[in-house]
This record gives C-alpha cells, structure tokens and sequence, in this order.
C-alpha cells in the first residue's frame, strides 16, 4: 500500500516550522554584500537630503519678503553651485541657484530660471512661485534614525546604493549557507564527455547550483553518485558534515537502484515522502545525523518545480530571509488544461494581447523531462486539484 500523497501547502507550513534560522553573521563591505540577507535593521545615521536644497536651477528668495513681487528687477547677491554652501541671504535680493544647492539661510523658495528675466545685471521675476516652492525639504527622503532595509532582506543593487547614499561603508549579513547538492545515476554524464548507450547528461547539477546562487547560497557540488548504497551512503554523510543542507536529485522513488530514500532513513528519518504535486511526486524531506535534507525527483522539470515551490522557501527561510515564498500574480489564460489528484505547475509564458491584457500561454509539451520547457518559459502557472482550466479563466502566476 503506498504511502499518501502529502498536499502541498501542509507540507510547507511543517517545513517551514521545523527550522533553525541561521545565527552565523559577518560584516561586509557593501561592494561584497550584494545577494546576501540583511542580519539586522540598517538605520540611516543622517537625513537625506542632508539639508534643503534647489529642485532646480534658478534663484532662491525669502517669501515673506514683502518686497519680493512679479514684476520687479531684483539685484543677484550670491551664486551657489551644487557642493557650495552660500551665504545669508541680503534682504529684497536673490541668489543664483543651481539644482541640489543648499538653500542658504535666510531664504525658502525657489523661482525657476524659466520663470525669470536678466536685465541689465539684474533678474525681473515673470512669475512668482508659492512659498517654498521648488524646494527639497531636509529628511524629505529619509530622515536620520529611519530603518532603511529590513533584517531578511536579500540585498540587490538598489539596497546597496541606499546604503552608499546615507555613507555606510558596511553591512552586517547572514554567511551564506552552504548547500550540497549531489545527482544520482549511473546513466548520468558530465558535458564535455562521450554519451555511451543509454546515458545522458547531467542538467540537472547546473540548474541546481544555479538557483542555489541566485538566492545567495554557497553551493558543495558532491558530484555524480553511482546507483550503490555505499557510494550513496559516503555522499550523504560527506554531505551531512559538509554542509548545511543537502540537496539530491534522484534515486527516491521505488525501484532496485533508488537508493537515497533507503540510506537516508538508515543515517536520518524522513518525514515525508511523496507530494500532492505535479510533476515531483516522489519528493522526500528529512534528515541526514541533524542535517536538513531534500530528496528531490530525478527529472529535470521536477527538479525545477519541486525546488522552486518546496525547498527554495525552506532555504530562504533558513538563511534568514523575510520574504520566502515566491511572489506570484494572477493573468489570464489562453490555454485549457484539468488538474487530476495532484496540484499541477504548468510551464507558461506571460505575454500582453492588443489591449496590455496579460495572457498566460501554455508550453505545449509538459512532460516532466521536457527541459526546454524551463527554457521557454518565463512562469509557472499553478493549477489546483480537479480544477478545469479553460481560455479566459483567471490562474496563479509565479514569475521565474
């Protein structure tokens, strides 16, 4: 009697309660951080802009000047370029200011230069501006002691650029786990080598140890492991004591040479086994002497799918990311397809029609060894359980 399927989302929330957050922390220099997850708060330590500033070029006055009036020629007293900080303003006079220049004391708006007239050394306003206009307030960005990147945040160019912008120099980030990943199967072959009969290439050790990279993990590639219990048995345990996770691919469904699910309950426990999803049923997750273990299926769209929903959260989450789930939006779909017992993951493209609709196309093969369909690609629509897809239907997008 086999085992039951475990539905998707339960299998998620288990997961993700079992685990251990990582409290391995360093300091890096924020030319090194970028992918890594922030291990505190970042405040900034100033205001941003540090002080009020011209929007733009033209020429700053006090507008509670009585004096100052559409119309009239008013002397220049000062010029103050960006990086220059000018003087107190004269009384009934304005100064030259250019876009990012601090306003100097004594004065609170701005008339832009378009707006303006020189005549004869002198400036004729053509049009006055409300009190403080054109002007950037100090903190109008960030004011000093904001939280400007959150604990769990994956750290993108952006964020590093914010962290430049208010001076910082370094940030305090979770060390990256270390992952091991290891395929098995004695019909698995490195590219660059000659195919015998019945052998294919190893795909799935790069799509691996890319997604690992993408989310900012460190990656132990154990290599190919012949269908043996001993070679399996060795891999797991180099494994266990090497990393902080381990990922496989293959050898945990049911036939003679599937091995990992026999060796991992003999050095660990599992707690599931076989998922409620289309294409990866046969996924295992447990443990390997106290190190978190994924036994993903061995084909390659299987592997991608069975990554990308289950063990990417449970990792993001170990390394202290705030947001593990994938994002996903919903479009429309141009396709018709009928889930069966299982949740499906389909292979699809986002695409807008004529009218900027969002339109969802199927890849045409789904077939859980139809690794170009990864390729093409650019989502996966979720499809729940005896659910009828049909065109116009609305449908769980997840972007790759």
């Amino acid at each position: 009697m086999p085992s039951p399927l475990h539905p998707v989302d339960a299998v998620l929330d288990k997961i993700l309660k079992d685990i251990t957050v990582t409290s391995d922390t360093k300091s890096l220099g924020i030319s090194e951080a970028l992918g890594c997850y922030l291990a505190s708060d970042v405040h900034s330590p100033i205001n941003v802009p540090p002080a009020a500033n011209s929007e733009m070029d033209g020429y700053t006055f006090n507008s509670r000047d009585s004096k100052m009036v559409a119309g009239e020629l008013y002397e220049v007293s000062d010029r103050i370029p960006a990086g220059k900080v000018g003087r107190e303003l004269i009384p009934s006079t304005l100064a030259r200011i250019f876009t990012g220049a601090p306003i100097p004391p004594g004065a609170d708006t701005v008339v832009m230069q378009e707006n303006t007239t020189a005549i004869e050394g002198k400036i004729r306003i053509d049009e006055l501006p409300n009190a403080g206009q054109h002007v950037r307030p100090q903190g109008q960005d960030i004011t000093a002691g904001d939280v400007i990147l959150k604990r769990g945040d994956q750290l993108q160019p952006e964020d590093l650029g914010l962290a430049a912008s208010v001076g910082l120099t370094s940030l305090n980030v979770f060390s990256p786990l270390k992952v091991a990943i290891l395929a098995t199967g004695d019909e698995l072959v490195e590219p660059g080598n000659e195919l015998a009969g019945g052998q294919i290439y190893n795909s799935n050790r790069f799509v691996l140890a890319g997604l690992l990279q993408k989310i900012g993990m460190q990656v132990i590639d154990l290599g190919v492991v012949k269908d043996t219990a001993s070679a399996t048995r060795a891999a797991l345990e180099r494994g266990a004591k090497e990393s902080d996770c381990i990922l496989s691919t293959g050898g945990v469904s049911v036939g003679e040479e599937d091995h990992v699910k026999h060796v991992v309950e003999k050095l660990g426990s599992l707690s599931i086994w076989r998922l409620a999803i289309k294409p990866g049923k046969p996924l295992a997750y447990g443990e390997v002497q106290g190190t978190p273990f994924f036994g993903l299926p061995g084909n390659p769209v299987s592997v991608y799918v069975t990554f990308s929903i289950v063990a990417r959260p449970y990792l993001i989450a170990m390394q202290g990311g705030n947001e593990p789930h994938a994002p996903y939006y919903y479009g429309t779909a141009d396709f018709e397809t009928a889930a069966g017992n299982r949740r499906e993951y389909i292979r699809v493209r986002i695409e807008p029609d004529v009218s900027g609709e969002v339109r969802v196309r199927m890849f045409e093969n789904q077939g859980s060894g139809i690794l170009s369909s990864v390729s093409w690609a650019n989502g996966l629509a979720e499809v729940e359980i005896d659910r009828q897809v049909r065109p116009g239907d609305r449908v769980k997008f997840y972007p790759l």
